[in-house]
């Protein structure tokens, strides 16, 4: 469309100003509009008691602003149309915007869109600590386009809603308690029900460890270092630091103690023909 079409769109819009009676419109247009709004504010008002307790206070908020701004429009053409003005002529104008802005805006639409179903879902609330897309931390907003993280280290992470919606999302603090998952190898030739017998010791000694679910001895397989076993222990979700350094230094005091021995690696070394054994540290696993 040429200067001279978009000239003609707006001239026509404002032949409404000139028609007779506009001004008694303008007052009728006026009354009838207050009167659409009190109608949308009942609404609203409505809504957000019948969802209250059902939805986050976030969902409700985004749906009263809808309602908000849907009674706008419609005041918005009903005051045109009551004062004569062009509407077809308004949303051609608007049509040629729209066309530009969709193109630069189809991201944005796409958060949009992603973020009212995140939200009807309440996968997770501000102040839950999640992991998504090798991110974590603790949700500090819950917004249209993005959710806000504030990671562990104190750092501020901006997530698309789009990315969120098309990725694997672990909400960490959703149940009130949660199992520590810990690894340890042991040598083929260590006790195994000895070792069970110091494991269970432990845990019946650390105020940390939940009773109920009981705590998990199993025998995980057998490698070329020795015998894996997993020891997986209930916790309240906020004791996980407690538990875990309090667990793993009890640990080794214990196997220092029993005289149980951890498999490690040697690494040969030759140096001027004599050979050298270097040995690496043994591993021990915790994981959450």
């Amino acid at each position: 469309m040429n200067m001279s079409g978009i000239l003609n769109i707006f001239t026509s819009f404002f032949e409404g100003f000139k028609s007779p009676g506009f001004f008694e419109n303008l007052v009728s247009a006026v009354i009838i509009s207050v009167c659409i709004i009190v109608v949308f504010n009942l609404i609203r008002f409505c809504v957000g008691k019948a969802m209250n307790g059902h939805f986050t206070q976030k969902t409700i908020l985004t749906v009263k602003r809808l309602i908000h701004y849907v009674g706008f429009i419609i005041v918005l053409f009903f005051v045109f149309k009551r004062l004569g003005i062009n509407v077809n002529a308004l949303l051609g104008a608007a049509g040629i915007a729209g066309v530009a802005i969709g193109f630069a805006a189809q991201t944005s639409f796409s958060n949009i869109i992603s973020g009212f179903f995140l939200l009807l879902e309440k996968h997770f609330l501000v102040g839950d600590a999640i992991e998504v897309d090798g991110s974590s931390g603790v949700v500090q907003s819950v917004d249209l386009l993005s959710i806000k993280l504030q990671t562990y280290d104190n750092r501020y992470i901006r997530i698309p809603n789009e990315t969120l919606i098309k990725t694997n999302v672990i909400n960490v603090s959703r149940f009130p308690i949660r199992r520590m998952d810990i690894f340890i190898t042991l040598p083929y030739k260590e006790d195994i029900e000895h070792v069970k017998k110091v494991f269970d010791d432990i845990v019946r000694h650390n105020i940390y460890v939940l009773d109920n679910p009981q705590p998990l001895f199993i025998i995980d397989k057998f490698d070329g270092c020795g015998v894996n076993l997993m020891f997986g222990l209930w916790f309240k979700k906020e004791d996980f630091t407690d538990l875990k350094n309090s667990f793993f230094m009890t640990l080794k005091t214990r196997f220092e103690a029993e005289s149980i021995d951890l498999p490690y690696n040697k690494l040969d070394i030759v140096t001027s023909g004599e050979k050298e054994n270097v040995a690496l540290p043994p591993k021990a696993e915790g994981e959450h």
